[in-house]
This record gives C-alpha cells, structure tokens and sequence, in this order.
C-alpha cells in the first residue's frame, strides 16, 4: 500500500488500514469489526452521531481507534477516547496504542501519537510536597487517633519518596496504592490549583505536562469524569476536538451524574473555616464555624431520605452558611494573585482556603435553589439526607444530584461535538432507546419489547434535531449453540430474608453439576457470603468470596484453579474476564433492580410517571437489563468457550417485564427445565 503524503490528502481507505492494522498485529480479519469501522468513518465524515454495541470478541478498540486516527490526521485535530475504568484505559494506552500505531505508522507516512489525560486530582502536586502547603484536614475524630496519625504519616513519606522517582505523578502507577486520605495530603483539585502562570513549579508540575503531551497527541485517552468536566461544567481541560469517542458508554450517565452531584455536611464547612482561620478575619471564620455545627445539629433531628420540602431550619442553616462562606471567599481575595508580603506556601494556603470555601458556598447555595418549584416531579435537582458510619461517629451529609442529565448530555456534549457510543451491551429490549433518552438523543422507534417513551420530553425538545444511528454488530459467539439461558422458573420469588432453602439447593446442584467453575453473581454482599457458607458446609470444593482478599486477587485465584467458584456481588458483574474452563456457570441469584428507597430512581420514576410515561420500565428495569446483559457477559469470552448462564429468579419468566430483561440479553438457547441444565454442565465437565 503507497505511503501517504504529508498533506494526508492520499489517505488510505478505513478498510485497508484495518486489514494492515490486524495482519501487523497477527489478528484475523472480523466481520462485525469491520462493519463497525465503516459506521465509525462514516459518522465522522457526515458528523452525525452513532451508537455501536460490539459484542465480546469482536475487536471493538481496533474499529474506532483506526478510524479516529486517520479522521485525527486529516482533520490536524485530535479525537478523544473516553472510557469508564482504569482497566481499559490501561488496555488502551499500554498496549493497543503502541501496538497499532506502530503497525500504521508505515502506512499513514509517520506514527500517530497518543497521550492519556487524567483529573487534575490524579497527579502529585511537586508545588504542594516542595512547599509544605497545609494539607486538608484529616477529620477531628482522626486527628486523636495516634494509630491513624501514624499510619497517615507513613503514608505521606512514602508519597514523598515516590515523588523524586515518579516521572509522570499519576496516582494509578503507584502500586500498592494509599487511601485517599493520604494521597490528598499530595494533591490539589482543579479550584485549589495556582495555575500555571503562578505556580513556581509550573514547569515540572505532573498535571501540566500531561495536558501538554496530550495537546500534541493525535488520539487523547480519558475518563468518563474528566470528559463531563470538560463538556457538561464548560472547564477546558481537554485539547481542542471535534470527535469523541465514548467506550464502555452503558456507564456514561452514571459517571456524569456523580461528577453533577454535590455534598455537604457540617464538618465540611467547618473544615473550611478552620482552612481559613489566619487569613481572614476571625469573626468571619467563626461565622462559618458556627453555621456548620448549627447545621450538623439541625440535621440530626432532620428525616434521612429524599427531601420534597426543605425543613425550615435546616434551610435558615444554609442560608448561614452561604452567607459566611461567601464573606470568607471575598476577605481571601482573588485567588490567583500573588499577595505583595506572601511566600509561597501563604499563596498556595490561601488557594486552598478559597477553594474550600467556594466548594460549600456553591453547593448550599444550590441546595437552597433546588426547592424553587412547587411541584416536586418538576425541579431539576433532587436532593437528600444521607447517614453513614465514619469511625466511632455517625455522620449525615445532604447531597443535591440532577434529576436528568439528557438535557446536559445533549446540549453540551452532543450538540457540540461528533460522538460515537459503544460497549457491548448497550441494546436492551431489543432496543437502542432506553439509553438513547438517558443520552439525551430522540428514539428512533422502538420494537415491541422495548421500553417505552418516559414522557420526560428529553426526546422530544432541543434534542430531535440531534441525528445518529444505532448498529449492533453482533458477536463472533454463536451464542445459541455455546450457551444456554436457564431461567429458574419453579423458585418462588425472591424475599427480603436472604437466599430462601430452594435457592440454596439449587446453587448447590449447579455447582456440583459443573464441578465448580461457577461465578455467582449476588445482589448483595449479605446474599453473597450466605450462598458461601452454606456452599462450604455441603461441597468440598474451594468456595472464594468477594471480600475475603482484593478481588483481584480472587480472580486469579478463580481462574487458576479449574473447579473453584467465586461468588460476590456489584464489581464482579462487569470486567471479569476468565476464558476457558475455569468459567462455565455464570449463577445471577435474583433481577439487580436499584433499591427501591435510592433517592435518585425514586425521584426519576415520578418524576416519568407524572408524565404519563412508565417510571418502573424506563429507569429500574433498564437498570436491572443493563447490569444482567454485563452478568451474563461473563460467560463467553473466548471463542471455544461454552457454558450456561443460570437466572435463579423466576419474575424473569413469570413477570410482564421478563420480557424486556431477556430481549436484553445474549441470544442463548433457552430453558426453564433444571435437570437439562444439570445434564448439560455435567456432559461439559466431561468434555
């Protein structure tokens, strides 16, 4: 193939720079992968947006990053590659990257570059540790701790010592890691930051020369987080691009929303007055001292749960606190000059304080705006009192989240760039439109088992004038002959009081069935450590639990020791990957449906009610297809692999849902008869 000119105007076609891409790489050619990067250059050519799910196995990374590198090449502008985990960031960066730019690199007439760009709060702050900048408060209950002032101190040494030989600052290299607690003694957020222009250290600082190597870099590799901060909140902390390409998007709105998502307690406003003590005033410190203990006390007598009303003390608490926060910002000064009499350790402490006391006027003051409207099923905000244990205390936080982020999610990020969504599961019910209106997109028409419109005009306002497309390429698996979906349909429906006995028997009869090489998927870790007890007191098989070690650890554990059985709960529904036999029975005990008493899914579901539209079916159970289609994910990962995914609830059968969660499934064949399932896994284990 001739090699491209400098102007790029030659380029070679997206197919024969896949095919030379994955001869290079020793890889086959792909049907579904080579569908999918026709999509992608397409959608990049016309600026309309596109939605893939690619099914394990398919080659997924190869069919967006070739045609992002060559549109990045054409266009003098880089495409930015977003993704949820570290896990697949490091996939990414470490060894798909190198791998296929170096394979392009004779074809495209020089090497495409690449960079990963993380949170400002992700790296060593050099300014922060060479300074001796106050760090944030570790917490009143802590600080009489000697064990854990101890252990912090060790902590922070070695973040001191691994500073002089770390060459990028990224916290995610640094193994093993240290509790947040610890690493924010180390770190600045992007408001506590001096900026470039006045920070002494700029030159070296982690951060800067990241976004540095990443303003030069063809493709730019980030995170879910960074990629709302950049488009949702306005803060340009991404290079300049006009394509994004969005993996693992079955997490982009949950991501979004924990960015969108404010929180405050009483001891946090205190913590920033105390931040602020020798710079202002003391009376003003007081002030905000004072609102926050007030605030503390008041929700002590306050209802945890969603809020429809604000309580009238609480409300004259924050009014207190904005109020004393803002006097504390103004008598700070403007936050990135230098004061004439300031060394700067005084610069950097008083860049702190601001950012401290900005962040508890900002989300009181929103916490007071969010009950403006009288009908509750219309306000953007939703707000609520949650309580936790932190120690020997008990502590009660507020937290104001958005009802939605379509419209977010659709105006800033949609309306402003070209986007391409993909995961392998991203169809549910047979369709693309449950996640398209959580996107913010117009559905497109859905089939007869999918979930219907919620009425919350998210596809019916600014967003209808948004075009994109939705493609499932499938999968390299031929699902219905090496899988079997066995939905137990003769269990009574699950209860409130853990795994019933008939649960229990039938764990034990598929796991004795397949010899082990199970992974029980449980909604709970309460449910999780039941079916291992009592798994351990019939079988003599290695029975591993989440929690019991890292999970890591589990994992490979599981996946070396063929006939062993992992069972555990959230994290293990999506990024296990064990191919071969050591995984051939995948048990998901009962529908994951988000509680009932979540603020947020309460909130949302009344919210689509009100408008006519089914809150259960668009939030819960879109929720609950989601995270099944990541469990049963779990079986199939390499091409020789065969096995059963097992539903142990029997609503999946029997309830007028069941429909819409088993459309969002793999296409297995399908059974609710045990003793073929058990005759299945035992001829499997003698294969």
């Amino acid at each position: 193939m001739a090699q491209l000119t400098d102007s790029v105007t030659g380029t070679a076609p997206v197919a024969d720079l896949l095919a030379a891409a994955v001869e290079a790489l020793g890889g086959t050619e792909r049907a579904g992968q080579q569908e999918m990067a026709a999509a992608v250059e397409r959608a990049l050519r016309t600026g309309e947006h596109l939605a893939v799910q690619a099914g394990t196995g398919t080659g997924k990374s190869l069919a967006y990053l070739v045609p992002s590198i060559r549109h990045a090449l054409e266009a003098d502008q880089a495409v930015i590659v977003s993704t949820a985990t570290i896990a697949l960031q490091a996939q990414l960066v470490d060894r798909d990257l190198p791998r296929l730019t170096k394979a392009l690199e004779p074809v495209l007439g020089r090497k495409p570059t690449f960079a990963i760009l993380k949170g400002r709060g992700n790296y060593l702050c050099r300014h922060k540790i060479e300074s001796g900048a106050q760090a944030e408060d570790p917490g009143d209950e802590q600080l009489f701790d000697p064990f854990q002032v101890s252990a912090l101190g060790r902590q922070v040494t070695r973040l001191h010592e691994w500073a002089e030989q770390t060459r990028t600052g990224d916290r995610d290299e640094l193994v093993p890691g240290v509790p947040d607690r610890a690493w924010r003694q180390v770190s600045v957020t992007a408001r506590e930051c001096l900026g470039a222009s006045r920070c002494p250290v700029a030159e070296d600082c982690f951060s800067e020369l990241a976004r540095h190597k990443a303003g030069a870099a063809d493709v730019v590799v980030t995170n879910h987080a960074l990629l709302a901060i950049d488009a949702i909140e306005g803060r340009a902390v991404l290079p300049e691009h006009d394509v994004v390409v969005v993996d693992e998007a079955h997490n982009l709105v949950d991501r979004v929303t924990s960015v969108a998502t404010g929180e405050l307690t009483g001891s946090s406003a205190t913590a920033a007055a105390r931040r602020c003590a020798k710079l202002v005033d003391q009376a003003l410190a007081d002030q905000l001292v004072d609102a926050g203990e007030g605030l503390d006390a008041v929700l002590l007598d306050t209802p945890v749960g969603r809020w429809e009303h604000l309580p009238e003390p609480v409300g004259r608490m924050l009014s207190a606190i904005r109020n004393a926060a803002w006097a504390c910002k103004q008598a700070l000064g403007p936050e990135r000059e230098k004061g004439p009499k300031e060394n700067d350790t005084d610069a950097a402490n008083r860049r702190f304080a601001s950012a401290m006391v900005e962040e508890v006027h900002d989300v009181a003051g929103r916490l007071l705006t969010a009950f403006d409207r009288e009908d509750p099923a219309t306000r953007p905000d939703v707000v609520w009192l949650s309580e936790r244990e932190l120690g020997s205390s008990t502590v009660r936080a507020l937290h104001v989240a958005p009802l939605s982020v379509a419209g977010l999610l659709a105006h800033r990020l949609f309306g402003q760039t070209t986007v391409v969504l993909t995961s392998a599961t991203l169809v549910l019910g047979g369709s693309f439109d449950a996640l398209a209106r959580q996107w913010g997109l117009p559905v497109q028409g859905a089939k007869v088992e999918a979930a219907p419109d919620d009425g919350s005009g998210h596809g019916n306002d600014p967003a209808t004038n948004l075009v994109w497309h939705g493609l499932d390429v499938g999968s390299p698996f031929a699902h219905a002959k090496a899988g079997i979906l066995y939905v137990a349909r003769h269990l009574p429906p699950p209860g409130r009081d853990g795994l019933s006995p008939a649960v229990l028997d039938e764990i034990d009869g598929l796991v004795r069935a397949a010899g082990g090489r199970a992974l029980g998927l449980f909604s709970s870790m309460r449910a999780a450590k039941q079916a291992t007890e009592d798994l351990r007191g019939r079988w003599d098989g290695t029975v591993l639990c989440q929690g019991e070690d890292s999970t890591n650890t589990l994992v490979q554990k599981f996946a070396a020791e063929t006939g062993s059985v992992l069972f555990g709960t959230i994290s293990l529904w999506q990024g296990v990957d064990v191919p071969g036999e050591s995984l051939q029975l995948v048990m998901i005990d009962r529908i994951p449906f988000p509680r009932p008493d979540d603020p947020l899914v309460a909130a949302r579901q009344r919210a689509i009610d009100a408008r006519g539209g089914n809150g259960f079916l668009t939030v819960s159970a879109t929720h609950a297809a989601l995270l099944l289609a990541q469990g049963a994910g779990r079986l199939l990962r390499g091409t020789g692999d065969r096995g059963v995914v097992a539903i142990l609830d029997s609503r999946v059968a029997t309830k007028q849902y069941g429909g819409f969660l088993r459309g969002s499934l793999p296409p297995f064949w399908t059974t609710n008869d045990p003793a073929v399932v058990r005759g299945a896994l035992e001829r499997l284990r003698g294969d």
